[in-house]
């Protein structure tokens, strides 16, 4: 299983959220690129960035941050928040990013989720965040009618290989992570699933590592000390 420690972007600082909830946020770096460096040392491969702005108005104000870190580390990037049309996807894979999430364009524009697999395929994944068994969009802002189950299926079947599933509830809680959801998707669909939410020990990577889970987002559990990254990388192996 792979770990992506988080970096949450909004006015070029890295911050994260309670539940969603962008009037509950914390800066915990002024310098987002200082945070992957440091990832980096304690033996990360991946980042995974959310562009925060971006989610709720579909802009790019965080890219140069973006860019930087793609260029000064060698980490796999992937970014997602507020891709809802190709050129902004492609702005993302000009700046060296090596994967795209689609949050809200997966569920209201299939025509675009459709060329963007055509035309990039492992470059793009998809992004499931999970508001009471539906699928939330814009920046958590919204709910969709939508169920986590009917959306997976759809992007199975429209070849999507990568899937972010967070469960909003555990989102920056620090609660623990949903592992029953996620052991019964890993268990439904072949798609990557990597577990996103409320991540917040090592108990919880040593879980879910036994799913056979692409993947885990690391995110706050980091910045509290919570988690030590460099133990949750090694037990992932």
């Amino acid at each position: 299983m792979n770990i992506f420690p988080a970096i949450d972007l909004y006015d070029k600082k890295a911050v994260r959220l309670f539940k969603g909830d962008y009037k509950n946020m914390t800066v915990y770096s002024d310098n987002p690129l200082d945070v992957a460096r440091d990832f980096e040392r304690q033996g990360a491969s991946f980042i995974h960035m959310v562009d925060l702005e971006g989610a709720k108005d579909a802009t790019t104000p965080n890219l140069s941050v973006v860019r930087e870190i793609a260029e000064k580390t060698n980490l796999f990037v992937e970014i997602g928040g507020g891709v809802r049309n190709l050129e902004t996807l492609e702005k993302y894979l000009e700046a060296g990013v090596d994967r795209v999430i689609l949050g809200t364009a997966a569920i209201n524009d299939t025509a675009f989720l459709k060329t963007a697999l055509e035309k990039y395929t492992d470059k793009v994944a998809v992004g499931a965040d999970v508001k009471e068994g539906y699928i939330a969009i814009k920046g958590w802002l919204e709910t969709s009618s939508v169920t986590l189950d009917e959306f997976l299926s759809k992007m199975e079947n429209m070849g999507v290989n990568t899937v972010i599933c967070t469960d909003i509830s555990k989102d920056g809680a620090m609660s623990g992570t949903n592992l029953e959801m996620y052991r019964e998707l890993s268990e439904k669909y072949k798609m990557n699933i990597v577990a996103s939410g409320g991540v917040s020990t090592i108990e919880d990577v040593k879980a879910l590592r036994k799913m056979n889970l692409y993947g885990a987002i690391i995110g706050k559990a980091y910045y509290t000390g919570a988690i030590n990254l460099k133990e949750a990388i090694e037990v992932s192996r």
